[in-house]
């Protein structure tokens, strides 16, 4: 009896691999968490179901996560990787390991500080080496240490770590503290402020429907200059912050779309059309703006623009 349970429970488990193995995704797409790259994610994901008649499954994940993913096999395509933001990613997982392809779709970006209109007019704010004094940097302090606040960004966005760099090259690292939470949070903190006719500055960037919803005032700097952006992409090694340096501002930003090397071979269609697709930043800003602030729903909302869109769409499937 007790081998015939054992044999029953072998081929019970053989016969639920089998199904898992069946049912699997044809591709999967990743999906880190900024609004217009979950935009672009659902919109794929309807162009190639309908179109190809495949099955496309959508997983979370950073930056790094999807790139490891798709280096492993369990992911196919990150929607929106941005250089330089992901420049280290791109030299491991595109230009070392070959196991990612990355094409530009045509959109680009734009990174910095903001503050509102207000805070601007109140405080006087508009350059942002300014923060790096204490008096200044004081009219951002909401908990009363005698520091000011800034968020920088979220977890796993390669813009973050380069924004600790700057803030340590400007020097504002030692009069604000520099936070790191999720968009939704640091966003809603923005909100709040303007509501409340509050000071406040933070981490800002196009592609986005921040813009739209609010008055904001872009915090200048010198203007890029390579020689002086030196960016150790961050690790476990202690170092990586002292080694970078980066006080001028952020070069203009360019998105990938990125996929598995490997779906040339598995999907060759697939991968054609992923090479194909553009997408222009005025059309991620609405998408970003119909999700975010219209709350459309993510799904239908893709439905809808991939069949307002067909001409779009039709020339990344030739």
């Amino acid at each position: 009896m007790q081998s015939s349970k054992l044999l029953a429970f072998s081929c019970a488990a053989a016969m639920t691999a089998i199904s898992s193995t069946a049912m699997a995704a044809d591709v999967v797409i990743g999906v880190p968490n900024w609004p217009s790259v979950q935009a672009t994610a659902h919109v794929l994901k309807v162009a190639l179901e309908s179109r190809l008649e495949l099955e496309v499954e959508l997983q979370d994940g950073s930056n790094t996560e999807v790139f490891e993913a798709i280096d492993a096999g369990t992911m196919h395509v990150h929607p929106e990787a941005w250089l330089p933001n992901v420049d280290h990613l791109r030299r491991e997982y595109v230009i070392a390991k070959k196991t990612v392809k990355m094409h530009p779709s045509g959109a680009t970006g734009t990174q910095g500080m903001c503050v509102t209109k207000g805070t601007a007019e109140r405080t006087g704010i508009s350059e942002l080496k300014e923060l790096r004094n204490p008096e200044m940097a004081a009219k951002f302090d909401t908990d009363g240490d005698g520091k000011g606040e800034v968020w920088i960004g979220a977890d796993g966005w390669g813009s973050t770590p380069i924004e600790q760099i700057r803030a340590r090259s400007y020097g504002y690292d030692k009069t604000m503290t520099l936070k790191i939470m999720e968009e939704v949070a640091g966003l809603a903190e923005v909100d709040a402020a303007v509501a409340a006719d509050k000071d406040i500055v933070f981490f800002c960037y196009t592609p986005h429907y921040i813009f739209a919803a609010h008055d904001l005032v872009v915090l200048k700097e010198p203007e890029h200059d390579a020689k002086k952006w030196v960016i150790v992409p961050p690790s476990p090694t202690p170092g990586w912050l002292e080694k970078s340096s980066a006080a001028v501002a952020w070069d203009t930003a360019h998105l990938h779309v990125s996929y598995a090397t490997s779906l040339e071979e598995t999907l060759p269609e697939v991968a054609a059309m992923l090479s194909n697709v553009t997408l222009s930043t005025d059309t991620l800003t609405a998408m970003t703006f119909a999700l975010a602030v219209e709350k459309q729903n993510p799904a239908d909302f893709a439905a809808k623009w991939v069949e307002q869109n067909k001409t779009i769409v039709d020339g990344w499937f030739n």
